[in-house]
């Protein structure tokens, strides 16, 4: 069965390059020239990804994910977006996006980060991760410490994932880039920082015994103590 995909896109020469292509590649396609419309078929079908340009009428691209994940719509979200800049880039992750490209890219970029969502999307979720007091289910995505409900954004989520599935083992910058973010170059690496420090806030500031560790000049590890 073809993947179904929704293009939140008020630019109609930018939406129709992107149906006709996708629908080359076999995904079916449906689009929306507004945030409302947008976040209303978004609510109502099932998608496999969501496209969201940011700069949108009547409603934001930010906004509209951001109510899609109080929904618990956890469809992928790539943000198409034109600021390309840490702050910008933290921002549209930070809201619930899974990804994003700047515009203007290239179609066949679209394409492999469209495919890099698709293959997340459908990995086996199986079951409840634990390591030390901190506990976390695939299905629901939702995270535990010491049985205290933590509130995690779908990246900060996706990077708490892949710690806690290597527990022990030291992850590298580029590591991390691949697995959560796709991307191997080395700029994203203060994206990467940002994250890991949103995440250490949320999983060790309230606890004694801390989680998340750096290790200088190489990257991080999930362990328990020093």
């Amino acid at each position: 069965m073809s993947a179904r995909i929704l293009v939140v896109e008020d630019e109609k020469k930018v939406a129709s390059f992107i149906k006709r292509g996708l629908e080359e590649e076999g995904f079916v396609v449906e689009l929306a020239a507004d945030g409302e419309e947008g976040l209303s078929l978004a609510t109502e079908k099932k998608f496999d990804v969501v496209l969201m340009d940011l700069m949108l009428p009547k409603r934001d691209g930010l906004e509209v994910i951001r109510e899609m994940r109080q929904r618990d719509i956890l469809t992928p979200v790539l943000c198409l977006t034109a600021k390309d800049t840490v702050e910008d880039i933290v921002s549209g992750l930070d809201s619930g996006s899974d990804d994003y490209l700047t515009k203007p890219f290239a179609f066949a970029e679209l394409l492999a980060r469209v495919r890099a969502l698709l293959r997340r999307g459908s990995q086996d979720r199986g079951a409840e991760l634990t390591y030390a007091d901190l506990r976390l289910d695939p299905v629901t995505h939702k995270v535990w410490r010491s049985d205290k409900e933590i509130d995690l954004t779908a990246k900060e989520y996706a990077l708490l994932e892949y710690f806690m599935r290597n527990a022990e083992q030291v992850l590298t910058r580029t590591m991390i880039a691949e697995h959560v973010w796709d991307y191997t170059f080395d700029s994203f690496t203060n994206i990467i920082d940002v994250y890991v420090n949103y995440l250490r806030k949320k999983i060790d500031r309230d606890y004694d015994v801390k989680l998340i560790h750096t290790v200088r000049g190489v990257g991080y590890v999930l362990r328990k103590g020093d």
